[in-house]
């Protein structure tokens, strides 16, 4: 297991609060929510980035995230970013705010199950593959109507879905990570607008640290950055 006490104290525990600001203030501007990423960063990182007004942090391993649940004291808003497999769906706990990364029918079933099981209702957003690697996980967009049409969902009375977030391509070639996320805010807008409830569907977290500005201009209200806040990761 990931032990925060006996790893993360070795580690300079300072984070770029001007970057932090200035993120938040570029954000602000697009109605965008920042999240945090804190991978491998100590709490103090955490409880100093929040005293510079962030309230939401992601984290992409599932032992890693629930100690650091079990340390905060502070208002938090923590969100699981990372992929999630279908033997580690019983570790989440009812203190995450929102599950970045569901790609599939059978993962959106094993959250609901361990939710019955909790009694709490998981909000989800749906993973959309648009990139070029194959490696990257999510749903075909093309088939997420024949999904959404077969009702398949409406049975997952412990599951909401929020809205939907996508990776563009590794790439340097920006007008390609713009068509992918031009991509990804079409399909967004089309489900919002035939299968979803639009006041509660209205999540699109696309764009990380080397992209989000493209993201933004494409129409991304969420996004996910790490290292120019926390530097590398350790």
């Amino acid at each position: 297991m990931f032990c925060i006490n006996s790893y993360y104290y070795f580690y300079n525990m300072a984070i770029n609060t001007e970057a932090l600001l200035a993120l938040q203030t570029e954000l602000k501007v697009h109605q965008s929510t920042l999240v945090a990423v804190s991978k491998t960063k100590p709490y103090e990182d955490i409880a100093q980035a929040f005293g510079s007004g962030q309230l939401h942090f992601g984290e992409n391993y599932i032992q890693e995230l629930n100690e650091k649940i079990t340390l905060n004291h502070l208002p938090l808003n923590w969100h699981f970013i990372g992929h999630l497999q279908s033997n580690k769906v019983k570790l989440l706990k009812k203190d995450i705010h929102l599950i970045h990364a569901v790609h599939s029918i059978s993962l959106l079933k094993a959250i609901n199950k361990h939710g019955a099981a909790l009694n709490h209702k998981f909000e989800v957003l749906l993973q959309l593959h648009v990139a070029q690697e194959t490696t990257k996980h999510g749903f075909d967009p093309s088939e997420m109507d024949n999904v959404l049409a077969t009702s398949q969902l409406e049975t997952l009375e412990y599951i909401n879905i929020r809205g939907i977030m996508g990776m563009a391509t590794f790439t340097s070639n920006e007008i390609q990570i713009a068509k992918e996320f031009k991509k990804l805010f079409s399909i967004y807008v089309h489900l919002k607008n035939q299968w979803f409830d639009g006041a509660q569907f209205n999540k699109l977290s696309m764009g990380m640290s080397s992209d989000y500005k493209i993201a933004l201009a494409e129409g991304s209200n969420m996004v996910r950055i790490g290292s120019a806040i926390f530097g590398n990761r350790n």
